[in-house]
């Protein structure tokens, strides 16, 4: 189910407006008291609360299955924002494979705060379980991965964390979106978005958006969305509610070519191995099946050669633009290695597949035959000595 408009009452605009004022006159000093009272319902400063910012979160929050929404000026923004529920000491448990940008704030920034992390791989319930200890506070994963696409079990996971009093699961959704995949209804207690990416859909947005169910914890994250500031602005909102009609759509076009596209390239003799959670080869493809409705159009894929073929590649691709971000209408290509993932170190890297012939693609929604002769003139150009 996709609203049309942001939930409210009968009567309401059929379009979300657009609040961009940034204060609220009030009307009388003798009114600030009530109106301080009644703050949650009005709004004094657009950073405690804005009309469209507002909507999207009411409309986020009914996509996810949730009772409530915070928009974030980037996916990175709720990051941090989700981790200063924490204090030193603490820990959080990450899974090994995660977006390069939040290894990073992990890395070197989170544990030079105090905060220990340690990096599993959740895909074995096993070693999470081993993983966790007293100091545990919050368990981080995102499935399928960024970039290698493993599969995590959500269910399994919150079966495990839940066994351990006050530690928290927060779920990535950014690959499948609120239309693939709910991780609330799954037992996480945080979903979390960098709406940047299939959520708005355009690539005129940098957004990140956190669902949760409980009241403590939205009281909690709503309180850090104010004191630490990074809100997004009213226009950003006013585009993401409007991408939001159209997730449904794009979602299963994105589907639609990338299945395409993966079934292209795993028979072609000059690809080493696809990697797309649609396809049966997927190791965890049963378990995409149970916990899903969907795939995102996220593909990799090892080239043959090494990482001249791998530029070569890239540089002859015509359609697919080369570009770092993922999830909008236009196809993307990327080398993760010295792109998104260039700040995990190397030995990281290597233990975890990303090497010098891996390479990203996000499929868009262009006609299917104009992506698949793109991609098979740019495999001529890279590789032609494997047809000679």
């Amino acid at each position: 189910w996709l609203p049309l408009r942001s939930p409210g009452a009968e009567g309401a605009p059929h379009l979300v407006g657009l609040g961009l004022r940034g204060i609220t006159v009030q009307f009388g000093a003798h009114n600030c008291c009530i109106f301080f009272l009644l703050s949650q319902q009005g709004y004094e400063y657009s950073r405690s609360g804005n009309p469209t910012r507002n909507c999207l979160e009411k409309a986020v929050a009914a996509l996810d299955g949730a009772k409530y929404c915070l928009a974030y000026a980037s996916g990175l923004a709720a990051t941090l924002n989700i981790t200063h529920l924490l204090k030193a000491g603490d820990t959080i448990i990450c899974m090994d494979d995660v977006y390069g940008g939040t290894n990073r704030y992990f890395r070197q920034v989170a544990m030079k705060m105090g905060i220990n992390v340690v990096f599993v791989d959740c895909t074995k319930l096993k070693h999470l379980e081993a993983a966790i200890t007293p100091e545990t506070k919050l368990v981080w994963i995102e499935t399928p991965t960024n970039p290698t696409l493993k599969v995590i079990d959500i269910q399994g996971c919150a079966d495990v964390v839940h066994k351990h009093k006050d530690v928290l699961l927060v779920v990535d959704n950014t690959f499948m979106s609120a239309y693939f995949q709910r991780p609330l209804s799954l037992g996480a207690d945080i979903c979390m978005y960098s709406a940047t990416k299939y959520m708005n859909g355009h690539s005129d947005v940098v957004m990140g958006l956190v669902s949760v169910n409980c009241d403590d914890l939205y009281e909690r994250l709503k309180f850090l969305q104010n004191s630490l500031g990074a809100v997004p602005s009213p226009f950003d909102c006013y585009l993401c509610n409007r991408g939001l009609k159209t997730l449904k759509i794009r979602m299963n076009q994105h589907f639609h070519n990338a299945l395409a596209v993966a079934r292209f390239l795993e028979s072609d003799s000059r690809v080493e191995k696809v990697i797309f959670p649609g396809l049966p080869s997927h190791p965890q493809h049963e378990l995409i099946k149970r916990q899903c409705t969907g795939c995102p159009g996220m593909i990799t894929f090892y080239i043959k050669g090494n990482l001249e073929h791998a530029t070569a590649f890239l540089n002859n691709l015509k359609v697919f633009a080369l570009a770092e971000s993922l999830g909008g209408y236009e196809s993307l290509a990327e080398h993760p290695a010295i792109m998104t993932h260039a700040s995990v170190p190397k030995e990281d890297r290597e233990a975890l597949g990303i090497s010098d012939t891996l390479i990203r693609l996000s499929i868009g929604l262009e006609d299917e035959e104009d992506l698949l002769e793109d991609l098979d003139q740019a495999l001529k150009a890279a590789v032609s000595w494997l047809l000679t």
